[in-house]
């Protein structure tokens, strides 16, 4: 299948495409490069310089391109920023989704996999959580996966847009071979950030809060390999193809490790101190989320293969000693 990569230079993006073109498809990428990196292109795709904001840009790709299908990875994806910037989630998140949309059903795109997140659910109401937990999202970056999520239903319906949209819990890790190794910059993230801790990178990190109703009082989150998350965008292509209906379906591991866990997995891998301070909750953050992933495995056959934390972790500080970062 012909595939175009929409944020296809970007962590998740790059892995994805490194799987599809491992399982024989090929594939273009589109990014702007904002928060992508070059050195995270794969040599066998074709790369086109463009932003989603621009829907000439995205016309003049997919009329050239054509492809059967189309990945949509481009979105900022800071939860706090977007309660303070909610212009600039709107403008990017929304409105270049529905650029890429218009383009897709204009130039015959038949399969549309979107990059979703289980911020579009908000606080668990319970544990773990499938995909008939309530939509209620609590940050505004979650709001917009959401929207974009009610938007596919509608083209799906209106245009015989056929689409998945894979809600990710939280991605970590690197590939296990080693072929990805651009580094996120200004990670927000957890496992990024204590990697910088054990690098040297920064002097500390800090722990928002140690009084939760967790084993050690931090809070406990599912973490999944990147790589896992790849495999998942390849098996939605093929249930698609297979002339299957749309559908939302969770990507996680149904289990999850605390902050506290990821740190002393880190120092244990990496043989370094991470420093840090506990400081007072973040409002809106829960104690634990937790994905049931049974669906998945229903639908898809997918189920996780790299998501222990300490193959997430030692891959992450492979990445970084790969950079030439380690202090």
């Amino acid at each position: 299948m012909k595939i175009a990569a929409f944020g296809g230079a970007g962590y998740i993006g790059s892995h994805t495409v490194r799987e599809l073109l491992d399982r024989g498809h090929q594939v273009a990428v589109f990014d702007n490069l904002s928060s992508g990196l070059r050195m995270n292109l794969q040599s066998e795709a074709e790369f086109v310089h463009g932003d989603i904001l621009n829907p000439s840009q995205v016309d003049a790709f997919l009329a050239e391109y054509r492809p059967e299908g189309v990945v949509h990875l481009a979105a900022f994806k800071a939860a706090g920023e977007s309660m303070t910037k909610p212009e600039k989630y709107s403008t990017n998140n929304i409105t270049g989704s529905i650029n890429l949309l218009n383009g897709c059903v204009a130039h015959g795109v038949k399969y549309f996999v979107f990059s979703s997140s289980a911020a579009t659910y908000g606080a668990p109401k319970y544990l773990p959580m499938d995909e008939k937990h309530p939509t209620e999202p609590e940050n505004y970056y979650g709001y917009t996966k959401l929207a974009i999520e009610q938007y596919l239903k509608w083209y799906g319906q209106l245009k015989g847009l056929k689409f998945a949209a894979l809600r990710y819990f939280n991605a970590a890790g690197y590939d296990v071979q080693g072929r990805v190794n651009g580094l996120e910059q200004k990670p927000a993230n957890l496992l990024p950030v204590v990697m910088e801790c054990a690098a040297g990178m920064r002097k500390s990190m800090q722990i928002f809060g140690d009084d939760y109703a967790t084993p050690d009082g931090t809070g406990v989150r599912d973490y999944i390999h990147v790589n896992d998350l790849a495999v998942g965008h390849y098996m939605a292509f093929e249930h698609l193809a297979k002339g299957n209906p749309s559908f939302i379906v969770n990507l996680g591991v149904s289990s999850g490790a605390s902050v506290l866990d990821v740190i002393k997995m880190a120092e244990k891998i990496s043989g370094r101190k991470v420093n840090y301070q506990v400081v007072g909750r973040r409002e809106g953050d829960p104690a634990e989320v937790v994905a049931d992933p049974r669906m998945a495995k229903q639908l898809l056959g997918w189920e996780a293969k790299h998501s222990d934390l300490r193959t997430l972790v030692a891959t992450t500080w492979k990445a970084y000693l790969a950079n030439g970062v380690v202090k």
